[in-house]
């Protein structure tokens, strides 16, 4: 398996991975578990990442079809929040089965990343790909010297990447119903000065 950053042509595999990863699938624990609220969520608020969410009879048969993460990732990927550089996927046999990306986000004045959405093919699951593209899109933020990175996830994953309750920090979500499970990841120029409320880049919050 190879890890990279997304290419022009791999934007239709990483909606299949999406597409597929956040259909009605468990993954016991794996980035794109979720039931619709905090606590399996995978670096989206929860509005984004309900697969219980309900579509309007107003939307079309194709929009009802997909998860909103595809929808989201193509927001952010014509966002000024996109950072080609931390949009990664994974290969095997030159097939694109996961993605993960990171996009510009604030707490207060001060620049830092959001994570989401991370997202493995169905039958990649539980094979650790999720793991390795977190632990390659960590380092590759680090390796620019981004200070810290934000996510809203499973509390029995996530913390073996680092991240900690964001609270202990002194940084807050702006929604308070996020805070349970809001979490942070201070890298290697990671400043304690770095303090307050947390927003996401604003696809986040259009969906």
């Amino acid at each position: 398996m190879l890890i990279r950053r997304e290419r022009a042509d791999d934007i239709a595999a990483i909606a299949a991975v999406h597409r597929s990863a956040f259909g009605a699938h468990d993954a016991d624990g794996e980035p794109a578990e979720r039931t619709g609220g905090a606590p399996e969520s995978t670096g989206t608020p929860p509005e984004s990442t309900g697969a219980t969410s309900e579509r309007t009879g107003a939307q079309s048969e194709s929009d009802r079809a997909d998860p909103p993460e595809v929808d989201l990732v193509a927001r952010l990927r014509s966002d000024p929040a996109w950072i080609p550089t931390l949009s990664m996927v994974a290969v095997e046999y030159r097939t694109v089965i996961g993605h993960v990306c990171l996009t510009r986000a604030a707490i207060g004045p001060f620049p830092v990343l959001a994570l989401g959405p991370i997202g493995v093919v169905a039958e990649h699951q539980r094979t650790g790909v999720g793991s390795a593209l977190m632990h390659a899109v960590l380092g590759a933020a680090d390796a620019l010297d981004e200070p810290l990175v934000c996510l809203l996830g499973h509390l029995d994953y996530y913390p073996q990447f680092g991240f900690v309750p964001a609270a202990r920090l002194g940084i807050t979500p702006d929604d308070p119903s996020w805070v349970s499970h809001f979490q942070v990841r201070p890298l290697s120029a990671y400043d304690p000065r770095i303090t307050g409320e947390f927003h996401y880049p604003e696809p986040f919050y259009e969906l």
